[in-house]
């Protein structure tokens, strides 16, 4: 017999407390907070000017900027160093951990070098990209490049060797062929991670572009901070940092637009 309707219980859908939420106003909320904070600590002398700008000052030199016009003289390059150093080196990284993640000899050949080169710090490579490709825009785009290259590749092999293996084993007793079984199966299984990886990778590039712009550029928004840190203007300083926090944030945001798109299968 069923009990009766009024002692029936609905239990919810326990698995939904695992899916994220959008409560996008939470973090903004925060940072007006830290940002009246430090604004209202400013201006009573809590916190020293030594120490942090008045966040309306440094907004007021923002506004500056951007009247200027030279806002878009620093923007502009830094933006054009980044996708394209960024470009190169996540579409070759991308390219190089599939093929270590699907054949072994590959893998036997590349995935040592990939480990010895990839602790090194990439800041430190700088001087020899530079009597390599020059102090022009070849050696910032070498080494956003492989700044990039090598968290891509490692990764993305990573990410197809955690491609759940009975899937895969699914797809043979299906008669599927090796590359709809690559195509269907491994790439969508591991782009979670490619795209996770990718994350890591285009921040390394952001700070990659603030060294390659602080030797031997005149524009750039890494030439902007050098320039305001050597003349201790915080206001301009932190203008700077802001721009680059802005487009971080940018480059998070496109991601998560990729990930809308590329993994809407997932619940």
């Amino acid at each position: 017999m069923t009990e009766p309707a009024e002692r029936q219980k609905l239990v919810d859908f326990r698995g939904g407390g695992f899916v994220p939420r959008s409560n996008r106003w939470i973090g903004l909320l925060i940072f007006v907070a830290i940002l009246i904070a430090v604004e209202i600590g400013t201006r009573t002398g809590f916190i020293t000017s030594l120490t942090l700008p008045i966040p309306s000052d440094v907004f007021a030199t923002f506004v500056e900027l951007w009247r200027s016009g030279l806002l878009w003289k620093h923007l502009v390059p830094s933006i054009t160093r980044l996708i394209v150093g960024a470009l190169f080196g996540v579409s070759i990284g991308i390219t190089v951990g599939i093929l270590i993640g699907l054949f072994s000899i590959v893998r036997a050949g590349l995935a040592p070098v990939i480990a010895a080169i990839f602790p090194i710090p990439k800041i430190a490579l700088l001087p020899l990209f530079v009597i390599w490709f020059g102090i022009d825009e070849g050696s910032k785009y070498a080494l956003i490049a492989f700044g990039t290259f090598t968290p891509t590749v490692v990764a993305t092999y990573g990410a197809v060797d955690n491609v759940d293996r009975s899937l895969i084993r699914m797809g043979q007793s299906f008669s599927l062929t090796w590359l709809s079984i690559v195509r269907k199966i491994v790439l969508p299984g591991a782009m979670p991670g490619i795209l996770s990886g990718l994350r890591i990778s285009l921040a390394i590039a952001i700070i990659l572009l603030v060294a390659a712009e602080m030797l031997g550029a005149e524009y750039g928004i890494g030439a902007y901070i050098l320039e305001a840190g050597s003349l201790y203007d915080l206001e301009r300083l932190f203008v700077g940092v802001a721009i680059l926090s802005i487009l971080g944030v940018t480059v998070s945001a496109a991601i998560n637009w990729v990930e809308s798109r590329l993994l809407n299968w997932r619940v």
